[in-house]
């Protein structure tokens, strides 16, 4: 829900409590002017009437309401005396309606040639569950009209009024760091809007400006690394080819060599990890998983064959992925190299693709191991000093890159499965 539907949506609550109070109050002042003046009229009526009897004594006779909207009586003295003006409502019979019909009555005294007289005077009145209904209909087409409105000025003034906001939301969704992409604030007289704009495009300089000096950081730093490593190796290679060193020296000059060339893939794959969290990799393409697994599978077979562990592939389905060709490539192959390294000689590394997932399972220790280590930094469940620690690592980062969700179980295996949630 859009921002200005999301305020509508809270407005038209409002409007309806406001209404429903308003209806109330208004139909209470309603009713109570409907009386005054119904009242004032028969009070005035009482009047005529009194003096109608004055000048013509047959009007006395009137003794019901048949033709006219008033009765008179006589009654005694202290019944008069006892009376005052009394206002009611109360129900009549209308031939015309032939039913019982709400009438405003009053009921008072008057004394004529030493006689005492009651009358009472009628006036038809709005029936008030007509009225009722009358008034909610028309506050139920009012805030119907009050509602469209408020939604048509909403979607054709008020959206021109947040434009400048709309056009800096779209500008920070399509912004990517490393596509050498300008920000440009969009141009408003509302402060508000201003004071946004300029705060948003100074937090993206300043993004642009760390993530360039942390790009340059990682490229200088592992440039300036591989240089001095691979000399040495150079030179150590040289010292050991000369056959002056004793065999306990060229065993020292190869634990130095193995030592060196950890650090190169150390520093790779940290490279790897940072480039893969900052995003600096190129545009997406869809990738078959099952080409992709099929390719490794021959590249490995060498190695697995060496370690004697048999690869077999299931598949159930064809299981396609949007993502860098590349990282696809380091994903499955990571995950694959770490299934042979930490396996058992005659052991098993099975691979099965259904639809929207990949699993890759492996024998090795018959111990689980910790769900909540597996992916971190550094991190090795064996003592081999070759083992960098960071190749599940790299996994995580991939696939935390791509929102895919990998989990580890063990079941008599080591399991490690990849939900792919933009697969075809």
């Amino acid at each position: 829900m859009n921002l200005l539907n999301h305020t509508l949506k809270y407005l038209a609550f409002a409007l309806f409590g406001i209404l429903s109070v308003w209806a109330v109050i208004f139909y209470v002042n309603m009713l109570d002017e409907v009386y005054d003046s119904l009242d004032d009229g028969l009070d005035n009526y009482k009047m005529l009437i009194i003096e109608k009897a004055n000048a013509d004594r047959s009007t006395l006779h009137k003794t019901e309401f048949a033709e006219g909207n008033y009765e008179i009586r006589e009654i005694s003295r202290e019944s008069a005396k006892k009376m005052k003006d009394v206002h009611k409502d109360t129900l009549m019979y209308m031939p015309y309606e032939e039913d019982m019909e709400p009438v405003r009555l009053l009921t008072t005294s008057f004394k004529l040639d030493k006689k005492y007289y009651e009358l009472k005077v009628i006036s038809s009145m709005v029936e008030e569950d007509d009225l009722i209904e009358d008034l909610f209909f028309a506050l139920i087409w009012l805030y119907i009209a009050l509602l469209a409105s408020i939604l048509i000025v909403n979607n054709f003034l008020l959206k021109k009024v947040w434009k400048p906001f709309y056009k800096l939301v779209d500008q920070l969704k399509n912004f990517r760091l490393g596509k050498h992409q300008s920000f440009q604030a969009e141009d408003t007289n509302v402060k508000e809007f201003k004071v946004l704009s300029e705060s948003v495009t100074s937090l993206v300089q300043h993004a642009l400006e760390t993530y360039n000096s942390q790009k340059q950081f990682i490229e200088n730093a592992s440039h300036e690394l591989q240089t001095p490593i691979a000399i040495s190796m150079n030179r150590l290679e040289l010292l050991a080819e000369k056959n002056e060193l004793t065999e306990a020296g060229l065993e020292t000059i190869g634990q130095v060599i193995q030592t060196l060339e950890r650090l190169t893939r150390l520093n790779k794959s940290l490279l790897l990890l940072s480039k893969i969290e900052n995003r600096q990799f190129g545009e997406t393409e869809t990738v078959s998983v099952n080409a992709v697994v099929s390719g490794l599978r021959e590249e490995f077979a060498d190695f697995a064959a060496y370690k004697g562990v048999v690869i077999s592939i299931a598949e159930k389905n064809q299981l396609n992925v949007v993502m860098q060709r590349d990282l696809a490539i380091m994903l499955i192959s990571n995950l694959m190299k770490n299934a042979i390294v930490h396996n058992h000689t005659n052991g098993v590394l099975d691979i099965e693709i259904g639809t929207g997932y990949f699993k890759i399972s492996n024998s090795g220790s018959a111990i689980p191991l910790d769900q909540e280590k597996i992916f971190r930094r550094f991190h090795k469940e064996s003592g081999d000093n070759n083992n960098t620690g960071l190749g599940l690592a790299i996994v995580k980062a991939i696939a935390d890159l791509y929102g895919f969700r990998i989990t580890y179980d063990f079941d008599g295996k080591h399991a490690i499965k990849v939900f792919v949630n933009n697969s075809d």
